[in-house]
């Protein structure tokens, strides 16, 4: 059925019959599919405006129940039909999550001319007689073409006055949209202006704010992200249940660490590319704050037992779809799901698999449907807060995860990173070492399931730097993980910081370099960049590096206290007071402030300050205090409370090998025995 009468269109150089759906240029035809022809009558008639898939779905295959996927296909189709140019679109652009918008401007015919009346304005630019001269929808189509994916908003062009061509461009745009209703509606014949090209919108420029086209090659030449690079957009809930939002973003970070173990991918990691949720980017902002070259994004539709995803790549730099797939799977098969969808994206990238990949994007997992609900549960509740409730949530889930599948490698991995956090940051007394007892215990079963399991000997790094102090195990199991996954940046940006405190700078420095380019967008891997670098005595970088994090996330308290840290290195004590007193009451401030008002001539405020704090702590700062007496001369309280800190297992004992505040006290017999006691690396 045509929808739209006896409508003919012409786009570029190409005419569109819908009555007989076909394409024809100079003699030659092309035939396509009936709602192929109607997705581009639908955009047609909305040109300029952003039409939804789900409305182009409604529309154009309201008899059926198809996915996504069939509007990607036809747009696919329609674009190779056009030679739609994919570097600079001139017919169909992408807009991320919202649909599609035709970009071409539009004329009426020149069989209906003397059936048009134009308003009164009349065309925009150029003298009234000339054949070149477009119809004012035409104009305002070229007006709204900064607004496609590629153009920023930065780049929209300026208001002008009133009565200036910009009025006439609005004007011209109401009457023309209404003049194309009218003519569709009289079953009428309309055109796209054939001369939507180059030296057109050369000869034209004049009458625009900008060159959208050549704009939009102009950036996307400057933008050459690296080869099969990738990120992967939390996908979207259609379970119609909210409360399901953990198992598609569950799914989401499966699909991460599944592209994550194909070698000759780069990956973007979980935290980077979920700063996106939620909001309304398009393609190319996003591919470029990344710097990727592709997006991977889709939805989830989970109905008890089964799952639907939908899983399109976008390319980064023109914003096409360039490949979509449907599947379908129970959730006891969502291990080869995983593997399904990691290798047809590593093969449309045209990446190379070394081998057959599916044994280790598998490894670990659970074949239990029910098993790995709960994992994607604590998954959720781990990487949201580290909070009391949120890591007693994690550890919970895992707990289920375990029960179901006692087998679940990955479950155990998890929980042992949740409880070694909860000993860190929650338990007292006695109990962190219970947590701590119990954090080892479930990471030498992961990796007793799993050896080749990267997150296992990660959990086991944690627990042993942290409630072990064992330190040369501790690196082994760090450099053990960054190998066996050296493309996942919590691996790379733990074991780069803790080889930086061994004093490993160069090996160190890399490894989180390298974590902060997989995870740009994520204060954390910035933090940890710049704790190596201060640990390094690169104070001015390491500077750099905690403004970065304050960029990024604003109420990032511990970076603060870490980048006065770095001011005090500088010898730049006032930058470093202000920087402190910005977030005072958290432990690195209070550290930093006790050294600052000191140099300041404050000692009053000093040791009050530090009374205070260990008023509220006890003896579990006792490192940090032995710093502080360091760094006031007072040599003979400085190795009291670093030996106290040996005696009750301080982790921050860990800072010892390379710590410049310790520096005064290097030469000190006592300062030496707890160092060989420590047994660090060499």
């Amino acid at each position: 059925m045509n929808l739209f009468g006896n409508a003919a269109f012409c786009i570029g150089k190409w005419r569109v019959d819908p009555a007989l759906d076909e394409l024809s240029r100079e003699g030659t035809t092309i035939k396509l599919e009936p709602r192929t022809m109607r997705v581009l009558v639908c955009l047609a008639e909305r040109a300029g405006e952003v039409v939804s898939v789900n409305e182009l779905l409604e529309t154009v295959w309201k008899d059926l129940v198809v996915t996504q996927s069939s509007v990607y296909q036809a747009i696919a189709v329609l674009r190779r039909a056009l030679g739609d140019n994919p570097r600079s679109p001139t017919y169909i652009a992408s807009v991320l999550r919202r649909g599609y918008r035709l970009i071409a401007p539009i004329e009426p015919d020149g069989k209906m001319a003397d059936l048009v009346t134009l308003p009164a304005e009349g065309p925009v630019g150029g003298d009234s007689d000339s054949e070149e001269k477009p119809a004012p929808v035409m104009e305002e189509a070229r007006a709204l073409a900064p607004e496609a994916p590629e153009a920023s908003e930065a780049s929209e062009a300026p208001e002008t006055p009133e009565g200036g061509p910009g009025v006439e461009r609005r004007r011209g745009l109401r009457y023309g949209l209404t003049l194309i209703a009218l003519l569709l509606l009289a079953g009428g014949v309309w055109w796209f202006s054939p001369r939507f090209d180059r030296g057109h919108l050369a000869a034209r420029s004049a009458a625009y704010p900008a060159d959208w086209t050549s704009r939009a090659e102009a950036t996307n030449a400057v933008f050459t992200p690296p080869p099969h690079s990738v990120a992967v957009l939390p996908f979207t809930n259609l379970s119609g249940d909210p409360k399901q939002e953990y198992f598609s973003d569950g799914m989401t970070e499966e699909l991460i660490n599944a592209l994550a173990q194909v070698d000759a991918l780069r990956v973007t990691a979980r935290t980077s590319s979920f700063s996106f949720k939620g909001k309304d980017a398009d393609i190319a902002t996003i591919a470029r704050q990344l710097n990727v070259a592709v997006i991977l994004e889709g939805s989830v539709r989970r109905s008890g037992n089964k799952v639907r995803i939908t899983a399109q790549l976008v390319n980064g730099v023109n914003g096409f779809h360039t490949w979509s797939q449907d599947y379908d799977r129970d959730l006891n098969d969502v291990l080869n799901l995983q593997t399904d969808i990691a290798t047809a994206v590593a093969r449309e990238l045209q990446a190379k698999l070394l081998g057959d990949e599916a044994p280790r994007i598998e490894l670990g997992g659970t074949r239990n449907s029910d098993a790995f609900d709960a994992y994607l549960r604590g998954s959720k509740a781990l990487s949201s807060h580290h909070d009391a409730s949120s890591l007693q949530s994690a550890i919970d889930a895992f707990t289920d995860a375990i029960r179901l599948d006692p087998n679940y490698a990955l479950a155990f991995a998890g929980r042992s990173q949740a409880l070694s956090g909860y000993a860190s940051d929650i338990a007292t007394g006695t109990a962190i070492r219970d947590f701590f007892d119990k954090a080892e215990s479930d990471a030498r079963q992961a990796i007793k399931l799993a050896p080749e399991l990267a997150e296992g000997h990660f959990a086991l790094a944690n627990f042993l730097d942290g409630g072990s102090l064992d330190f040369i195990r501790a690196g082994e199991a760090y450099q053990r993980a960054m190998t066996l996954a050296p493309g996942n940046a919590t691996a790379l940006g733990g074991g780069g910081r803790f080889a930086a405190w061994m004093g490993r700078f160069e090996a160190g420095i890399a490894a989180v370099h390298r974590a902060a380019a997989l995870d740009p967008l994520n204060p954390r891997s910035r933090e940890l960049l710049g704790q190596a670098l201060y640990f390094s005595r690169r104070y001015k970088d390491a500077v750099a590096a905690f403004g970065e994090v304050i960029s990024l996330e604003p109420e990032y308290t511990a970076a603060y206290g870490w980048r006065g840290l770095g001011y005090y290195g500088l010898g730049d004590f006032q930058s470093a007071r202000t920087s402190c007193e910005s977030k005072p009451n958290y432990w690195v401030s209070q550290w930093c402030l006790a050294l600052v008002y000191e140099k300041l001539g404050r000692p009053a405020d000093a040791k009050t300050g530090l009374k205070k704090w260990q008023a509220a702590s006890g003896n579990s700062a006792a490192y940090q205090w032995a710093t502080i007496y360091a760094q006031w001369g007072n040599t003979l309280t400085a190795l009291e409370w670093l030996e106290t800190a040996s005696r009750v297992r301080d982790p921050g004992l860990e800072f010892l090998k390379t710590d410049p505040l310790m520096d005064p006290l290097r030469n000190e017999p006592r300062f030496q025995a707890i160092v060989r006691q420590l047994r660090f690396p060499e």
